[in-house]
């Protein structure tokens, strides 16, 4: 019998909340994520529960004890229990009896295989009891050790439950698989793809997203194109690739750069504007995700022979984020090609540089105010505002070395003085 000792399962706020829940003959376990990722040696962040009472009982217990419950999604079984802050989302036993490929209408149980075979993948259907004992009952161990991904039951019938299952397949095993992705659950992915039209854009991006967000999502990515998946769900790749993919992974990891989901998916698809717009559109990126793509898409090459002064007023005047990002793909592509390309070593190691510039500059505050201006003619209004703009790009173009008495010098006539 296979056992777990993890410091978040000696917590006394979950060992309290599962004797409570496991009191007058029911039960309660850890389930899923806090236990493979125990098992595989890995950060624990969220702790569900799965118990064997039923939703109001769940929280008369929880309350019992001084919890706060909140009904999360009741009507499947969840309610949330916080404790101290901490959430755990605790899930009554239940089976599927009605699916749409989307949604799933459930039956309450008592039966721990029913439970788990209703599950997505083996891995994700172990539980842990309150002294750390796993209960495996479809061979998910086995599965972690052999680095397998693998669908409980049919492949296909997991699928036709809920078509993101495709993209989770895929997210999942860039996570955890290793080598070959499960032949039948690749199968299944191929021939039900096109089921992945019916899914929200939310659904959608947020599980590519986390799927990009994979130490190396290369492997999954080549998969997803290999069956087609990719184009449904990002058809901007189709003509553009995604061999960029795996040289910003090793870029990141020589240069100590954290995983970049947002970097990663510029890596993939073409620099244009207006296809890019298309893409925020269609998967309802977040403002912020929209105009930093959006900002990548608009932001220039970097070009070999640009002087170092001239990068560092573009960073002044524009758009630092673009800039960064434009530098880091253009490195890791450079890097890519060393040993194929002569030029590639010497380019990197120009790219690095101007990296380091545009991550690092940081302009002297401009010495001139409105209130200097006024004092030598000129008006409040547009006319002040152009001739600050003009010095400042002066005092940018001359490395922003200029002081207050050479710029005022060099400032045009005010209408006092014309």
């Amino acid at each position: 019998m296979t056992r777990i000792c993890a410091e978040w399962l000696s917590d006394e706020r979950l060992q309290a909340l599962l004797a409570a829940l496991s009191a007058s003959g029911e039960e309660a376990r850890v389930v899923g994520g806090a236990v493979r990722n125990t098992l595989m040696e890995r950060p624990v962040t969220d702790i569900d529960i799965a118990t064997t009472t039923l939703p109001e009982e769940t929280m008369r217990r929880a309350e019992a004890i001084g919890l706060k419950t909140v009904p999360t999604g009741i009507e499947h079984g969840t309610i949330t229990v916080v404790a101290n802050g901490r959430p755990f989302e605790v899930t009554t036993l239940r089976r599927d009896i009605e699916t749409d490929g989307r949604h799933a209408v459930v039956t309450f149980g008592r039966d721990w295989r029913t439970d788990a075979e209703r599950r997505d993948f083996t891995i994700n259907a172990l539980y842990a009891d309150a002294a750390g004992e796993v209960l495996d009952l479809v061979g998910g161990i086995a599965d972690i050790e052999a680095g397998n991904l693998r669908f409980i039951g049919d492949a296909e019938q997991r699928i036709l439950e809920d078509r993101l299952r495709i993209l989770r397949f895929f997210r999942f095993f860039a996570w955890y698989g290793r080598g070959r992705p499960d032949a039948d659950g690749l199968r299944a992915a191929t021939r039900l793809k096109d089921g992945l039209a019916q899914l929200s854009a939310e659904r959608l991006w947020a599980e590519t997203k986390k799927l990009l967000a994979a130490p190396d999502p290369s492997r999954a990515l080549l998969w997803m194109r290999q069956t087609g998946a990719l184009t449904i769900v990002l058809p901007e790749t189709e003509r553009w690739g995604i061999d960029h993919i795996h040289p910003l992974v090793a870029s990141e990891r020589a240069r100590g750069w954290a995983p970049d989901p947002l970097l990663r998916l510029m890596a993939i698809v073409p620099p244009d504007p207006e296809r890019l717009a298309g893409l925020a559109r269609r998967l309802k990126l977040s403002n912020g995700e929209r105009d930093r793509l959006f900002a990548f898409a608009l932001e220039r090459q970097p070009g070999p022979d640009e002087a170092d002064r001239a990068l560092r007023a573009r960073v002044y005047f524009g758009d630092r984020q673009a800039i960064v990002d434009t530098l880091r793909l253009e490195l890791a592509r450079a890097q890519g090609k060393i040993g194929q390309d002569p030029d590639a070593l010497e380019k990197t190691a120009s790219l690095a540089a101007r990296l380091d510039i545009a991550q690092g500059f940081e302009p002297p505050a401009f010495p001139l105010s409105g209130g200097d201006l006024k004092a030598k003619g000129f008006a409040a209004g547009p006319g002040l505002g152009s001739e600050i703009a003009r010095l400042k790009q002066l005092w940018a173009e001359t490395g922003f070395t200029m002081g207050r008495e050479a710029l005022l010098a060099k400032a045009g006539k005010g209408e006092s003085d014309a």
